[in-house]
């Protein structure tokens, strides 16, 4: 249980971390983080992170995909940690 703790606050810091570069990326005119790495770290369990990530530096909440995609991943993560829970303890 440990472990999974720590990947998950892996993951979230690692999903604050990509939008605080792509927005970094987007001021200078710079390469940017695709969208698809953006989701992908949602998806592997950093979805407070990035959703966090995208109010803390006001980066793509223009985009409705991200808007309603973030919160989104984190509902279907948190029904299925719940029903992982229940099955593990019961």
């Amino acid at each position: 249980m440990e472990w999974m703790a720590l990947y998950l606050a892996m993951m979230n810091l690692f999903g604050v971390y990509l939008m605080w570069t792509d927005k970094r990326r987007a001021i200078k005119h710079m390469w940017r983080v695709p969208e698809k790495m953006l989701f992908g770290c949602s998806l592997l369990g950093g979805s407070i992170g990035t959703w966090a990530g995208m109010y803390l530096f006001r980066h793509k909440t223009r985009h409705w995909y991200f808007v309603v995609g973030m919160p989104f991943i984190f509902f279907c993560q948190a029904v299925l940690a719940i029903y992982g829970i229940h099955l593990y303890f019961l």
